[in-house]
């Protein structure tokens, strides 16, 4: 307990965020102190200060080293700005879970690390995403030296840490010495490529984060080997070549994220029955051809991403059987046809199925169990009559775009009780009548509805007073004019000749003396041919 006191007294925290620090108070009992466990001898085994707005940094001197039988710590998401880790760490021998990530600490992780024999989970991750976020780094020692001896290591998390290490090197490095290894998390930290055959001595693996890294390189087939593999994260790799179909009828994948790979080729495979698959993002590749009806056997499928491919043919209606299903993102392909039901899919929240070519009508049955939908995106294709009034159920609905399609008709009074609508755009379409009032509608501005000639009413300048009758195409008359004009001219001439036999004996008198007058003087100008005697 006085080990926990002195802790407490040399760090710096908010006490109004840090209710596990503000609970340490010796006028109480020690068992009942926030982030603290206990043994059965009175030994403290693990300590919890995570999130607890801890700041400044401490010392190898620091009481928190004295710990002997600490077996779990957790510094995470606390704020050691600039400072660097300790190298007391080899003094908790007995330490199977360390977690620094998102600390604040910043530059090289100590090769006291490396003494931590029993470790079996190290988590260093730092939001690299965040450009001023402060970074660690692993040069010396470096990832080889750093994990040599963590025969037990589990999990190995060091997201945004700077490696800096060639295809082969680390790799090597990884499967020369944590056989035991089952989750991998080295996203942004400045790897290259290929990625190396010996990886695949690391069969316990079940989670392998890549993503953020410059590999330059095809997807090895080797990841389709690994029997327990459940996530696949590789992401804006700079991969390319064709992805090998075994990974996606692996058993046991649940998520697979391939985003962001503009040169990387490939096609969905038939997918096998009730397979595990939960969660599939191939956005901004170069995946081509048509979604297998075989998707619909993916029952467990709740998100799926295929923005920016090359797909093409028609989305299948096997999707309606995809009824866990949270969100879908089929936008900016080739997809043509009609719009599958999606009525089944209970949980969705968004469909975005934008700039495609489908068509035919918005059916109005496809909509309402779609009580959760927050956002719905069809603009962009060629869809035709109405917006179905069906439309109105969806009362989370937030944002909805229906621009650039051929819809006609009157826009439905029943989106007006639609309060959580932030977002409408109707444009460029063949809508007409009066833009209704009331609700959300009073705050849209006229991008929602421009394009629409029939349109009347605000925020338009177009006053429904002076309107014309609500057509769904635009009549041409100038056109039209000109062909009656011609037909009422042809008319003239030949009514009389179809009717009366005396205008028809003197028409014909008439032609024949033009056309005889004609030939006679063709004939008159006509050179003589002189024929030569034989």
């Amino acid at each position: 307990m006085s080990l926990l006191l002195q802790l407490k007294n040399t760090l710096k925290f908010n006490v109004t965020a840090s209710s596990n620090l503000v609970s340490w108070n010796p006028s109480t009992d020690c068992c009942s102190w926030r982030g603290v466990t206990w043994d059965a001898t009175g030994h403290v085994v693990a300590l919890d200060l995570s999130g607890q707005s801890i700041s400044g940094g401490f010392s190898s001197s620091s009481s928190i080293f004295s710990l002997q039988h600490l077996q779990s710590l957790n510094l995470a998401n606390n704020t050691f700005y600039s400072s660097q880790i300790p190298s007391g760490f080899h003094k908790l021998v007995n330490l199977t879970y360390l977690n620094l990530s998102n600390s604040g600490f910043s530059g090289q992780i100590p090769i006291e690390i490396s003494l931590l024999t029993r470790l079996v989970t190290i988590d260093f991750s730092t939001l690299y995403y965040i450009p001023e976020a402060p970074t660690l780094k692993l040069e010396n020692p470096n990832l080889t030296t750093l994990v040599q001896n963590l025969n037990e290591l589990r999990e190995l998390h060091l997201n945004g840490v700077n490696i800096s290490a060639k295809g082969k090197d680390w790799c090597q490095a990884l499967s020369s010495s944590l056989s035991k290894l089952q989750v991998l998390r080295l996203s942004n930290c400045y790897l290259s490529g290929p990625i190396d055959s010996s990886l695949e001595k690391l069969q316990s693996l079940s989670r392998i984060h890549l993503d953020n890294n410059n590999f330059s390189a095809p997807v090895p087939h080797l990841f389709g080997n690994f029997s327990n593999l459940i996530h696949l994260q590789l992401s804006s790799c700079g991969l390319y070549g064709t992805f090998p179909e075994k990974i996606f009828q692996l058993p046991t994948l649940q998520i697979l994220d391939l985003s962001n790979n503009k040169l990387l080729k490939g096609s969905l495979p038939e997918f096998p029955l009730n397979g595990s698959l939960e969660t599939l993002v191939l956005s901004d590749t170069e995946f081509s051809g048509e979604v297998p009806n075989s998707i619909g056997k993916l029952k467990r499928l709740t998100g799926i991403e295929l923005a920016r491919c090359n797909f093409s043919g028609p989305i299948p209606k096997a999707v309606t059987n995809l009824t866990q299903l949270v969100y879908l993102d089929f936008s900016h392909n080739n997809f043509s046809g009609p719009i599958p039901s999606f009525s089944l899919s209970k949980n969705l929240t968004q469909i975005n199925l934008s700039h495609n070519y489908l068509a035919g009508q918005i059916p109005s049955s496809h909509w309402g169990g779609l009580v959760g939908l927050v956002t719905l995106d069809l603009s962009g294709n060629g869809f035709t009559g109405q917006i179905p009034s069906s439309l109105g159920q969806l009362r989370q609905l937030e944002s909805l775009d229906l621009s650039l399609n051929k819809l006609s008709g009157e826009i439905p009074t029943q989106l007006t009780t639609l309060s959580s609508l932030s977002f409408l755009n109707l444009s460029f379409n063949r809508l007409v009548g009066s833009i209704p009032k009331g609700g959300q509608f009073l705050r849209f501005s006229e991008n929602s509805f421009v394009g629409n000639r029939g349109l009347c009413g605000s925020p338009l300048n177009a006053s429904c007073e002076d309107a014309r009758p609500p057509t769904s195409e635009e009549i041409e008359w100038k056109y039209i004019a000109t062909e009656l004009g011609y037909v009422t001219g042809l008319g003239f001439v030949y009514w009389p000749l179809l009717l009366s036999k005396r205008w028809r004996k003197c028409y014909y008198k008439h032609v024949d003396g033009i056309l005889s007058r004609i030939l006679h003087n063709q004939d008159q100008g006509r050179p003589r041919i002189r024929r030569r005697r034989m």
